[in-house]
């Protein structure tokens, strides 16, 4: 599937074509996906990427500072967009209807065209729950609620962004026994930064929590992968994580036949992104294991700092 879609994206993608053929390559001499092009994430920043032309139903944003480029992402549908993250929770925590779904995410909710915020919003209304909602800044209120579902032992899924987490997580410590904590990354600026495991541990003590979950996500993928634990991400059957080297982006290991893992830069295959590009080559650090899990280690120095960046290891 994978093979179909690169050339019907080299066919019918004008940027990605460019890009290919500036780099001699024939498309006929791709015969495995180790050997597809990875487009440069940041060319969702200066182009419009799009397979076939179409008008898009929205085009979803990064969020960045001022005097920033941010990325954006043409979509043609949105259903293909909610099939997708449906479809993937669906995999990951089974069905929304069975939780109840508090956001913590400001700073999403203050600007348009996030991805994350459809996704969430999206889950929140299949959930059918009274109190799923987005606590914007009143934490009072969320502590109430996560009190009253403790109470009744109603599953809970609150899933914010990391400066979030830590702020009401200082306010309010609580011993949880019926809620998943999800944290999606991204200090913003708000916050020294820490490692990963710091503040997993710090999110643990004050919730009473064993593990703490995360979501790797961006704009420019319709697809999303989770992590139950450790830092270990999971991805659907229709996307896949693969390891360039830093100095060469076109030696590329799609898993690792060693009980070592590896770690080199990330590459993305989301076959949902049929109508942009589904093989990504993103700024992120990685780690790649035996099993097809992998960590996120960070970002490249070279690259720009964004709004849902992962937290740098030291």
């Amino acid at each position: 599937m994978a093979l179909k879609i690169f050339l019907l994206q080299y066919e019918n993608n004008e940027v990605y074509k460019k890009y290919i053929d500036s780099l001699r390559i024939l498309p006929e001499t791709i015969d495995s996906i180790e050997k597809i092009p990875f487009l440069p994430i940041s060319f969702f920043k200066t182009h419009v990427i799009s397979t076939t032309t179409f008008h898009p139903e929205i085009i979803f944003e990064s969020s960045g500072t001022t005097g920033q480029n941010t990325s954006r992402h043409f979509v043609k549908s949105l259903d293909l967009y909610k099939k997708s993250f449906t479809k993937g929770f669906n995999l990951f925590y089974g069905n929304p209807a069975n939780w109840c779904i508090l956001g913590l995410l400001p700073g999403y909710l203050e600007r348009q065209n996030s991805s994350l915020i459809m996704m969430v919003n999206e889950l929140m209304q299949k959930s059918n729950n009274p109190f799923s909602a987005f606590y914007l800044h009143d934490h009072e209120k969320l502590y109430q609620s996560l009190v009253h579902n403790e109470i009744i032992k109603q599953p809970t899924l609150l899933i914010g962004v990391t400066y979030a987490l830590l702020e009401f997580a200082e306010k309010y410590s609580m011993r949880l026994q019926n809620t998943v904590v999800m944290e999606t990354g991204g200090m913003k600026g708000k916050r020294e930064e820490i490692t990963r495991e710091e503040v997993h541990q710090r999110l643990k003590n004050k919730f009473g929590v064993k593990t703490i979950h995360s979501e790797y996500g961006m704009t420019e993928l319709l697809s999303q992968a989770y992590s139950k634990g450790n830092g270990l991400f999971q991805t659907p059957p229709w996307m896949k994580v693969l390891l360039r080297e830093y100095n060469d982006p076109f030696a590329i290991n799609a898993s690792t036949s060693t009980e070592k893992p590896m770690n080199g830069l990330i590459n993305i295959i989301d076959l949902a992104n049929l109508y942009s590009c589904s093989f990504i080559g993103t700024d992120d650090i990685g780690k790649l294991y035996k099993d097809n899990t992998f960590e996120v280690l960070g970002r490249r120095d070279s690259s720009d700092l964004r709004g849902c960046s992962l937290l740098t290891l030291e």
